[in-house]
């Protein structure tokens, strides 16, 4: 069925000025370099400061979305309603207990915010910490950041970004009065607290790339900060943080596949940083203390998929590693915890994660097992911040089963519900189905895909589908419970989620056969997804709206250049399509980083090749496309706001076709949108609103 856009009359049309530029021989043109500001640095922090043919520009954007979407007001305010229905709006958390208090937040009825308290370890009255909604109530945007108690429970901070460019400020706070230091901390990334009096904490420069590490204590002129450690390397970045028994400040710099530690005793905090182990092409390791040794969870030594080694504490350094849980081909360690008596790690193996757990000092094959049945299902280690304890959290959940909360024993093996998520609304899994189906891609790889749907839709392909991906830096989709996907699963659509290469779900090669010159896999599986999903019936060709933000935008702008035939529709969030301008410019603050993921094409003839041969900018084409809407934020330091608008602009003036095209900027805000519980239900409302009408359903 056609989508049932309105005929809107005067898209806008960006001015083209040609600029050129000159790599490996090749001279690139581009039409739309100039809607990067000179001053987007400035702008990012108050968009305001936008120079004004640029924001005209995005604002004739916005109008034109405005009125080609204004048919549909009324069902986004019907989605919207729907899914603030299924949200539970005086919610709380499982109460954690550490040390002496047992802390735990906490929504109010309408509140977008939550209050942070805590009451005694055993019950008792509460204490308000931190009430998000106040500090926002003089914001039009407002996100916090961590908030961090110090280890005699006296002392928080807590850190704000009140413009959506992921700069904080941070603030400390005297929990006896309430009261907050009469001075902040501009630009900080990550906190740590040494003692009640010296905290750690990262600094972000001017291109929003953390690279300093100081020292500071209370009620000093943070001016007068001590510069702990400074990361020369513009490709790695760092951040601070405390070990479980409090024993270490750990300073942890690198980039996305590699890295190193350095480590600072809590007893002497003016000690110099000490080196567990230097950084080396390709090798990542992580650690937690445990009595007299470390222990490293490390891809060395060809462990592809990761292994565990332990190291005395006194000599630390890889020479003396040896290994305590082995690497295992195909079985990915995901993450690991460390408790005095316990060791604990996630791994996953064919996008199935489970937990697993051993006591200290006991043989590798008496290890324990966490594990559910269902095809497909998302598990997550939240273990306690208390380092002596036998007690372990985890949640679960699936695409037909809200989140659970279990705690859990570890020595007697028991788990406890703490906490089912409340549907209020109403929500009853029999209601839906589950299915893990695998596709072939274009070389034989088997690409898992998870599927959602109500069990009285037609699988006979008549039924709409949404299909969404990312496939980079490793990063694995959980098959997990979204209230908000109910809305379009209970209008008809099939909803799948592709777990493409360029992720680790089926082990560490999941994600190396996805990087360089390998990234068109990414693309190739999704694709796959795709017809395998049209093979079984679930939809059919044409029925399909495509969905992935940041690098999963680039993962359907490419997807949407290769194969416009399979889509009705395709939504880029924020989307990383420019790649190939943006790789260029080591200017911009993750482009040094990325390099280890697409190559560096300043340098190579061959990476440059690469990524011009898929970037979605460089690669729009003179065909149908299908209806496409895109988004974009001025305040966003991770996809710049031009990548989207560039990519609009071009798709105009050359796609074929005359479905509708779409950019829709947030001229206030940043990469993750509004901010608040509620407030972000208008941006997941307006996507599956285009969704709907891109297939003939709204």
């Amino acid at each position: 069925m056609k989508p049932t856009f309105p005929a809107i009359d005067g898209a806008p049309l960006a001015d083209k000025r040609s600029a050129t530029a000159t790599f490996h021989g090749v001279t690139l043109c581009d039409d739309y370099a100039w809607l990067r500001a000179e001053n987007w640095q400035e702008a990012m922090r108050e968009p305001d400061k936008l120079p004004e043919d640029i924001k005209a520009y995005l604002q004739a954007e916005n109008a034109y979305y405005d009125a080609a979407m204004a048919d549909t007001a009324t069902l986004q305010e019907t989605l919207i309603a729907e899914m603030r229905g299924r949200i539970k709006e005086d919610d709380s958390s499982v109460p954690r207990k550490h040390g002496p208090y047992a802390y735990q937040w906490r929504y109010a009825e309408g509140a977008e915010h939550p209050v942070y308290l805590r009451t005694p370890r055993d019950g008792g009255d509460e204490t308000v910490l931190f009430d998000a909604n106040a500090e926002a109530a003089t914001h039009d945007y407002f996100e916090y950041g961590d908030i961090e108690v110090s280890p005699g429970h006296s002392l928080m901070t807590w850190a704000a970004d009140t413009n959506g460019s992921e700069f904080y400020s941070l603030h400390i706070r005297d929990l006896a009065t309430g009261q907050d230091s009469d001075y902040q901390i501009a630009d900080v990334g990550s906190v740590a607290w040494a003692d009640n009096t010296t905290l750690f904490y990262s600094k972000v420069d001017e291109n929003h790339r953390p690279t300093k590490v100081f020292r500071h204590v209370l009620g000093t002129d943070p001016a007068s900060d001590v510069l702990v450690y400074e990361e020369k390397d513009p490709r790695y970045g760092l951040g601070v943080g405390r070990s479980r028994s409090g024993a270490f400040i750990g300073i942890y710099t690198g980039m996305n596949d590699e890295n190193e530690v350095w480590i600072i005793p809590t007893e002497t905090p003016e000690a110099a940083p000490k080196l567990i182990e230097p950084r080396s092409a390709g090798i990542q390791y992580s650690l937690e203390e445990q009595g007299d040794h470390f222990l490293i969870r490390t891809n060395a030594d060809d462990a592809v998929d990761f292994k565990i080694v332990k190291a005395p504490i006194a000599s630390p350094s890889r020479e003396n590693w040896v290994d305590v849980l082995p690497h295992e081909p195909g079985r990915m360690i995901v993450s690991m915890s460390a408790h005095k008596d316990w060791m604990i790690w996630v791994e996953r193996a064919n996008a199935l994660p489970r937990i697993c757990y051993l006591a200290k000092g006991q043989p590798v094959t008496s290890h324990q097992v966490i594990s559910f049945d269902e095809e497909a299902y998302a598990l997550g280690a939240d273990p306690s911040p208390e380092y002596d304890t036998n007690a372990f959290r985890f949640t679960y959940s699936s695409p037909t089963t809200p989140g659970q909360v279990f705690d859990f024993d570890l020595e007697t093996g028991v788990r406890t519900l703490r906490k089912t998520t409340e549907i209020p609304s109403g929500h009853d899994p029999a209601d839906y189905v589950t299915r893990r189906i695998m596709a072939p891609s274009h070389d034989g790889a088997a690409v898992p895909v998870t599927i959602l749907h109500h069990k009285d839709t037609a699988i006979d392909g008549s039924a709409p589908c949404l299909l969404y991906g990312y496939g980079s830096y490793g990063m694995s989709m959980p098959a997990s419970f979204s209230a908000n996907r109910l809305s379009l699963v209970d209008r008809g659509f099939v909803y799948a989620i592709a777990h493409i290469r360029g992720g680790e779900e089926k082990g560490r090669a999941w994600y190396e056969d996805a990087k360089f010159g390998k990234k068109v896999n990414s693309f190739h599986d999704f694709i796959a997804a795709a017809e395998a999903l049209i093979a079984a019936h679930y939809t059919s060709k044409g029925q399909i709206v495509i969905q992935g933000g940041s690098a999963g935008g680039l993962l359907v702008g490419s997807v949407v250049n290769m194969r416009p035939d399979l889509l009705a529709g395709m939504i880029g969030d924020v989307p990383f399509v420019d790649v190939l301008n943006t790789i260029l410019d080591d200017t911009l603050p993750l482009t040094p980083g990325e390099w280890s993921q697409w190559g560096n094409p300043i340098e190579s003839k061959d990476a440059f090749a690469d990524i011009k041969g898929y970037s979605p900018y460089d690669n729009v084409t003179a065909q149908d496309y299908p209806a496409m809407l895109v988004t974009a934020g001025v305040s966003d330091p991770r996809v710049t706001y031009w990548e989207p608008a560039k990519w609009v602009a071009k798709l105009r003036v050359t796609k074929t076709d005359d479905n509708i095209l779409l950019l829709r900027t947030n001229m206030t805000s940043g990469h993750f949108g509004k901010s608040g519980r509620f407030a972000a239900l208008e941006d997941a409302a307006r996507s599956y609103a285009f969704a709907l009408k891109a297939v003939g359903k709204a």
